[in-house]
């Protein structure tokens, strides 16, 4: 009938929006946050250190934790899960505004960060988990275009907000809008539909593998596409990814203020939009894996320009750039993980996953906060360009089977490495 042909569509684009714009909104209110808080900490101490810390504290749960967070999503409703972490991140916003807004020393901002990244440890891989189980496999490709478009707008207005506001209100603002953002993101998850029973998987064979902690670790490893990709996208964020020294270059090599720093927080976000509204267009692509090397090692060259620069519109452009290049990596390597993983270990795999890719940032931010203490700003960006390149090179040399992977809409779950990690003795 023409009515349900229509009605189809739309039901999919209108869950698709609904879990993707919960997501979206929750990198919204994470994106405020790190540069809220990386502006006002670095203008309080000008000392890089302080951004490695912040880094550090935000990441340090996540791989703590990853195993029991793992554990924790494939155990429970994700969609609740998701709705409660979100929550919690709305008072951790709350705290903040009061940590800010009373002026408290240091440690107390650390202490709040380091509950974000806990809370952080299990959001991530139970909203990212929970895609797969509420949208059919034909539709993800389409799902992830859509969710790193919104995402990536979200990451342009919240870096644009951060430093335009920064210029007339405190910092106390921001985090209190935060929670606000936190709570209609728990409102879109609660409205969810609930995820679809796991395929092919008995109640006892589930129970099973739900105590087999080490099931996301072992299938990663034993994938031999999705361990380079992650890999490959993990170093080249760790080295070459330069947002958590932007109040440093901000201040101190351009010097363009709070407004350049809201420009330059945004330019990575304007390059990725710019590249998903191309991707919807391109045909998709037939040797992925050959194009996430590529645009993994021209992001590190950009990154070396982009540290090299002293002109603020061609530090601008490269940040573009890279934006761009960064959002084919990021569809390529989403789509990839949620073809080949089976359903029922994707909230562990997830929480791997998190350690290895979502939290990168944060780990980053420490090695980049770290290295610019030790031998400056300018050469630990030129430095961490270079690094990326070179991973890129070993990458390549040593998976060779990832320049030569199918395109991603012929990849089914990985049978051979799931039956090895059932095989596999739980613990």
């Amino acid at each position: 009938m023409p009515g349900s042909a229509v009605a189809q569509p739309d039901a999919a684009l209108h869950r698709i929006l609904q879990v993707v714009g919960a997501r979206t909104l929750h990198s919204f209110g994470r994106t405020i946050l790190a540069r809220t808080v990386g502006w006002e900490l670095y203008e309080r101490t000008h000392d890089n250190r302080v951004i490695g810390v912040v880094g550090l504290v935000q990441v340090l749960p996540v791989i703590l934790l990853f195993v029991p967070s793992g554990q924790l999503v494939d155990r429970s409703d994700r969609r609740r899960l998701a709705m409660l972490c979100a929550l919690a991140a709305g008072g951790i916003a709350l705290a903040l505004a009061v940590a800010s807004g009373t002026e408290s020393p240091l440690p107390v901002y650390f202490a709040i960060l380091l509950a974000m990244g806990c809370v952080t440890s299990v959001s991530s891989p139970a909203s990212s988990s929970l895609i797969p189980m509420i949208i059919p496999r034909g539709d993800l490709q389409r799902a992830n275009r859509i969710g790193s478009s919104l995402s990536e707008l979200a990451s342009i207005g919240g870096p644009a907000l951060a430093g335009l506001a920064l210029i007339v209100v405190h910092p106390t603002a921001l985090y209190a809008a935060v929670a606000v953002t936190s709570s209609v993101t728990a409102i879109l998850y609660r409205g969810l539909p609930a995820p679809r029973p796991l395929e092919g998987v008995t109640p006892g064979a589930a129970a099973a593998a739900r105590k087999d902690w080490r099931a996301g670790l072992r299938f990663i490893f034993r994938n031999k596409l999705l361990l380079p990709a992650l890999t490959l996208d993990m170093f080249a964020v760790l080295f070459a990814g330069v947002t958590a020294l932007l109040p440093a270059v901000a201040s101190d090599v351009l010097h363009v203020g709070s407004l350049g720093y809201g420009i330059l927080c945004a330019s990575e976000a304007v390059g990725g939009v710019l590249m998903a509204v191309l991707g919807s267009r391109i045909a998709a692509w037939k040797r992925p894996g050959r194009v996430l090397l590529i645009v993994v090692a021209t992001f590190g060259a950009a990154t070396m320009g982009f540290g090299l620069s002293t002109w603020f519109p061609l530090s601008v452009l490269l940040l573009v750039v890279g934006g761009a290049l960064d959002n084919i990596s990021v569809v390529i390597r989403l789509t990839l993980e949620q073809m080949v993983v089976p359903d029922r270990i994707r909230g562990r795999v997830s929480a791997v996953h998190f350690v290895f890719i979502g939290m990168s940032n944060e780990l980053g931010a420490a090695e980049s906060g770290f290295a610019a203490g030790l031998v400056g700003t300018v050469p630990a960006i030129v430095g961490g360009g270079a690094l990326a390149m070179l991973v890129v090179a070993f990458v390549a040399l040593r998976w060779r089977a990832l320049a030569a992977m199918r395109p991603l809409a012929e990849l089914e779950p990985d049978a051979e490495a799931a039956v090895e990690v059932a095989a596999a003795p739980p613990t």
